[in-house]
Formats: structure tokens, C-alpha cells, sequence
């Protein structure tokens, strides 16, 4: 407990002394609301009949629009609504899913240590609460995901924004779908990161499409995160089939990548890693001697302070991949 004290305590130095002092004029967005909570800017939009989107920009205070935007998709679990996926401080009687992922204060965090740009958080829920059943379901869903994106991603063009591409679980399969619809990943695509969620990973459909775009700009990056769900059970039987899972999906990536791409493996106390020369490609796998379900937990345990920080300058300055959380400072009130 003590060393836990002490890493969050350490990284919240670091983020003190990483800020700088560059301010700019307030530059309140358009169309978008004060939110009481650190007076993001907040705007709830329909892009689609049943998807629904939430954008959370930095305060006005803090927004400066010399600076590019990074637009972070984050594609919501299966079963999760776009506030539990925020989350907020936990009361008695409140439903656990609003303590299990806490998108909102990790990003705190990383606008906290990031002076470089303006990060943009942008929630994609569909009606349903499952990304695979909408693609199921939806005529040309595909398509229409890049068509979201682009949407999307034209409200801040002007400001030389990037996309970057994020799932937690079901939503994962959003990114499959957009990289399908692909001809070529467009260079303005700048990160995929899969949070335990890349279980429709295929070959021929994305990986050479991914390794293409890898090569093709040195700020590409991508992550993929699981855990060793392989022999994990719920209520006496298995959550994964015997070629399903996480775990298989990140080896066949490693298999994969591996021809065209020099990785190196590097083993920690609790996970594998492979990384390239350059860190823009990550992929791990946890260790799970007892075989808990880590699902949650490795979003939880600053999984996407990391991934969003991975391949950049910040990376050494905000949390590590499956430390204790630094961002409990930052979690919104009930």
C-alpha cells in the first residue's frame, strides 16, 4: 500500500511539473455546453439513428486553438451507457459500471500532462449498448462508421486534428469495421488502440491494412491489451471458446506482425510485452495465474492513460500500464 501511495504521489509531481505555463484567450466551441465538472465543454449529438455521441473538449480556459486537436473515439463496452463509461465517484446503492473504466478522470490526467494539443474525448454509444449487434443490424454499417468518423472529425478539421481510434470490449468491433471499409487506413488516422477488445481480429481483413499504415507515417501507433482469458470460467463454464478469447487474438497479431515488423519482447512482473524499435506498436498480454477476469481491470488500472500517452513524449511522464490508479483526484462527484 505504501508503494502505492508513493507511485501516485510520484506521478502527480510529474504532471505538476510537466504542465507549463503557456496560456491563450478562453475559446469557447460552438453549440456546446458548460459541464459543472471542470467546465469541460460538452456537446450530446446523434450521428446515426442509434448512435449516439458525447464530446468532451478541454474549458474554455484551457483550450487554445493554435494547438491541433487530438479526437479520441472511444468506442463503449458492450452493456455500458456513456455516463457509467465517464464515471463517478461511487455511493451505496450506485451501479457498479460507473466504477470500472473512469474515461472521464483519466483524461483529466492526460490533458493535465500534455501542453501540445487540445484532446477531445469523443463517446460512441449505439442505442442498443453493443457495437457488434449494430454492425450485425445496420445496412452498409461499415461504411457508415467511416462516415461517423469523418463527420465527426470535421467539426475540428480546421485545427489540424488527428483521429484516434479506441475500444474498450464489444466496442473494438467499431474499429474492425473501419478499418474494412478502408481501402487504404487514411493517414489522418493516427492510433489504434484495442482495450481487451480486439477479439474480431482477422488476417486478411486488417492486418495487412494495419501494417501498411504502420509503415506509412512514423506517428502511427497501436495498442492492443489483454489478458490470459484461456482457461478463465463464470458460474463453472469457460467465458471464451477454445479458439476464441483476447489472449489468442494478441498472439495471432504478434504472429502476424512479427513478418513484417522486428518486434522485441520485454517480460514484466505480471504481463508480456512486444514492442517495435520505435514503441509505436504495442501489444500485451497479461499473466493470470489464478485466473480472475481482468476485463475490466486493465482499463481501470490507467489502461487508457497509457495507450493514449504510448509512442509519445509523455509516455514516462503520466501512469505505467497496470499500476495503481493515479487518477482518483480527478474522478467526477456523484
Amino acid at each position: 500500500m505504501k508503494q502505492a501511495n508513493l507511485l501516485q504521489a510520484t506521478c502527480l509531481m510529474c504532471l505538476a511539473f510537466v504542465r507549463t505555463t503557456h496560456s491563450a484567450p478562453p475559446h469557447t466551441l460552438d453549440g456546446f455546453s458548460v459541464s459543472p465538472h471542470y467546465d469541460e465543454q460538452i456537446l450530446d449529438i446523434t450521428l446515426e439513428p442509434d448512435v449516439i455521441v458525447r464530446i468532451n473538449a478541454p474549458a474554455a480556459a484551457k483550450f487554445d486553438p493554435e494547438l491541433p486537436v487530438r479526437l479520441v473515439v472511444f468506442a463503449l463496452p458492450n452493456g455500458n451507457t456513456i455516463n457509467q463509461t465517464v464515471g463517478q465517484n461511487m455511493t451505496e446503492g450506485l451501479d457498479w459500471h460507473y466504477d470500472i473504466q473512469h474515461i472521464g478522470a483519466q483524461t483529466r490526467v492526460l490533458r493535465n500532462a500534455m501542453n501540445d494539443c487540445n484532446l477531445i474525448v469523443a463517446y460512441f454509444q449505439t442505442a442498443k449498448r453493443s457495437w457488434p449487434h449494430w454492425r450485425r443490424t445496420q445496412e452498409n454499417s461499415n461504411a457508415r462508421i467511416v462516415k461517423i468518423v469523418k463527420e465527426l472529425r470535421q467539426r475540428f478539421e480546421w485545427m489540424n486534428c488527428t483521429v484516434e481510434l479506441t475500444a474498450h470490449s464489444g466496442g473494438g468491433s467499431l474499429l474492425f469495421g473501419f478499418i474494412e471499409a478502408s481501402g487504404k487506413i487514411p493517414d489522418w488516422v493516427t492510433r489504434f488502440i484495442w482495450l481487451d477488445a480486439n477479439y474480431g481480429f482477422d488476417e486478411d481483413k486488417h492486418g495487412k491494412k494495419i501494417v501498411a499504415w504502420l509503415q506509412d507515417d512514423a506517428t502511427h501507433v497501436l495498442g492492443a491489451y489483454s489478458y490470459d482469458d484461456r482457461d478463465v470460467t463464470f458460474n463453472g463454464k469457460p467465458i471464451v471458446s477454445k479458439t476464441g478469447g483476447t489472449f489468442r487474438r494478441t498472439e495471432d497479431m504478434k504472429n502476424f506482425f512479427a513478418d513484417a515488423i522486428q518486434l522485441r519482447q520485454d517480460k514484466q512482473p505480471d504481463f508480456k510485452r512486444f514492442r517495435d524499435s520505435n514503441n509505436r506498436l504495442e501489444l500485451i498480454q497479461l499473466d493470470n495465474p489464478e485466473k480472475k477476469i481482468l476485463h475490466t481491470v486493465m482499463v481501470e488500472r490507467n489502461g487508457f492513460i497509457h495507450a493514449i500517452a504510448l509512442g509519445t513524449k509523455w509516455e514516462n511522464h503520466v501512469a505505467p500500464f497496470w499500476s495503481d490508479r493515479i487518477y482518483t483526484d480527478f474522478i467526477q462527484p456523484n
